[in-house]
């Protein structure tokens, strides 16, 4: 057996649709444009699903959340980062200095959990979260409604 320091992780990233089918429908005709879903997306590593909601939280085993099943797992690859490394990361964010990572710096658009995945990401693997999740904000608010939707949500909204 290898010793801890070439033991490999897989990382995993599951993507959620908080519309439970509803943006796909109802998009076209509120914004003008297509979306397939309102995504929330957490990663999974060390048999344990990492994600924002009212700040930092972990779940496990992973797939129990109250965001229901996944509509999508994406395998990001393997790190060689151990629990104890990656758990001394999280603490970090958890303590960031702007408390970028809790609930009251919540930003529906610019400081969501599919930013903080994707921080998650580049830390364990080195690779981003997928353009269509994670642009998927300024997606909307590039059309006139969704500056409207902006103005009507605030910073926060439904995703807290």
């Amino acid at each position: 057996m290898a010793d801890n320091e070439d033991q490999s992780y897989g990382v995993q990233v599951y993507v959620y649709d908080l519309s439970n089918g509803l943006a796909a429908v109802y998009s076209p005709m509120i914004l003008g444009i297509n979306l397939d879903a309102i995504y929330h997306t957490s990663v999974v590593i060390y048999n344990k699903e990492h994600y924002i909601d009212q700040g930092i939280k972990v779940n496990s085993p992973p797939g129990y959340t109250k965001y229901g099943t996944p509509i999508e797992i994406i395998d990001m690859g393997d790190t060689f980062i151990n629990e104890e490394i990656f758990q001394e990361f999280l603490d970090e964010l958890r303590n960031h200095d702007k408390l970028k990572y809790h609930a009251i710096n919540y930003d529906l658009f610019d400081n969501n959990c599919n930013h903080f995945t994707d921080v998650l990401l580049d830390f364990l693997v080195g690779k981003n979260l997928d353009d269509r999740i994670l642009k998927l904000p300024q997606q909307v608010l590039g059309t006139p409604s969704g500056q409207m939707l902006r103005q009507m949500i605030g910073a926060g909204g439904m995703y807290r």
